[in-house]
């Protein structure tokens, strides 16, 4: 069973570059919207991993850039979990326009650190229950 998640983005003037498209890197701001999104549909929260003691840094972003969004279109991002390996969770994205369009699609992959030391730590021995979910949940390849 593949879970998704859907958030609506609002586009602002402030988020299109000089071309009257959105900026590139806000893109990765929606990523984070979606994913945000994605864990409290689950009834996860980022505040409660960082109040047990630990982050979910970013280790690596890719983005493909189809379609771009202009001030004034509606857009929704769709996230799910593309792979959990134990240590590593990739998140899978499409950002879609009004009309369907995918304009952005890509994925961004954590680990979860300690606060402290900010070293890895396996998420399926700290977040058990968390890392079991994603296995139920994610896309199956």
């Amino acid at each position: 069973m593949v879970f998704m998640s859907s958030r609506n983005i609002d586009l602002y003037y402030a988020d299109t570059d000089m071309m009257g498209v959105v900026y590139h890197a806000n893109y990765l701001k929606f990523f984070e919207r979606g994913r945000t999104g994605f864990i409290e549909d689950l009834g996860y929260s980022y505040l409660e991993m960082e109040e047990k003691g630990y982050f979910a840094p970013v280790y690596d972003v890719y983005a493909v850039y189809k379609k771009p969004l202009r001030y004034g279109d509606k857009a929704v991002v769709k996230t799910w979990v593309e792979s959990n390996d134990g240590v590593k969770t990739v998140y899978g994205y499409q950002i879609i326009n009004q009309e369907e369009d995918i304009c952005v699609e890509g994925t961004t992959t954590h680990i979860i650190v300690s606060k402290d030391s900010f070293k890895p730590k396996s998420f399926k021995r700290v977040f058990p229950e968390w890392f079991y979910k994603y296995e139920e949940i994610k896309k199956v390849k």
